[in-house]
């Protein structure tokens, strides 16, 4: 498998599950989030009111904004409450040993 597309995003050790992440990966501010199903990727910015959702909280896969509570399907970005109407851009991530690498690429 090449790495063509993908970025180095962390160490898997360093985000344990129920945690999340914000990197900047291709001048893109990326929310790394781990819960029980795996890594995933998501904007960091609130769709609806551009609040950095690192300040939020993650519950299971759901990771609401701190602004207005809008939450969101860190799986695929779907936007899953309101105010929010709105998805967020989700990002392939994958593991190879120990690094969690992302796509950020459309």
């Amino acid at each position: 498998m090449t790495n063509a597309n993908y970025e180095f995003a962390a160490h898997v050790k360093d985000l344990p599950v129920g945690k999340t992440k914000c990197i900047v990966a291709s001048d893109k501010e990326i929310l790394l989030c781990h819960i029980a199903e795996g890594f995933f990727a998501v904007d960091n910015l609130c769709s609806h009111a551009a609040e950095r959702l690192s300040a939020g909280k993650l519950k299971g896969h759901k990771i609401l904004c701190p602004l207005h509570g809008a939450a969101f399907d860190v799986r695929d970005g779907c936007a899953l409450s309101r105010p929010a109407t709105l998805p967020l851009r989700s990002y392939g991530v994958r593991v190879e040993g120990d690094d969690i690498l992302i796509n950020t690429d459309p």
